[in-house]
């Protein structure tokens, strides 16, 4: 299996004023990683478009996880489903011993009532 390496610098301004980088980040940095794998398996981009006829590799599904919960969305055009989405989150609270940290915590259980059971569309 082939495998990759790529350092990633991270950015002041890939950050929030909490230090957390911004989301979108990490699926630019998988992308150009993406990248990176094909041209280390001899199929730079510009070369694949060429030799294979296609127009890219596009990102269709995607998901990256940590300590955290999950939210669905999905989008119809009237009843037909167009698009879902899987956000993956975490429940962040400035850490007790850091004042300038956050860490992960549990999500409260009377937060987690307020939203009851999943529900079905």
């Amino acid at each position: 299996m082939l495998t990759n390496h790529k350092t990633i610098h991270v950015e002041w301004g890939d950050c929030d004023p909490a230090g957390i980088v911004y989301y979108p980040r990490y699926f630019a940095w998988f992308d150009n990683c993406t990248a990176a794998l094909f041209e280390a398996a001899g199929l730079p981009k510009h070369q694949m478009l060429k030799a294979y006829g296609i127009v890219g590799i596009p990102m269709v599904d995607t998901r990256a996880r940590r300590s955290s919960f999950d939210v669905q969305h999905k989008l119809y055009k009237g009843s037909t489903l167009a698009v879902e989405c899987s956000e993956t989150r975490v429940w962040a609270v400035r850490s007790k011993t850091d004042s300038d940290a956050i860490e992960g915590q549990s999500v409260p259980a009377d937060v987690i009532a307020r939203f009851g059971a999943p529900q079905k569309r």
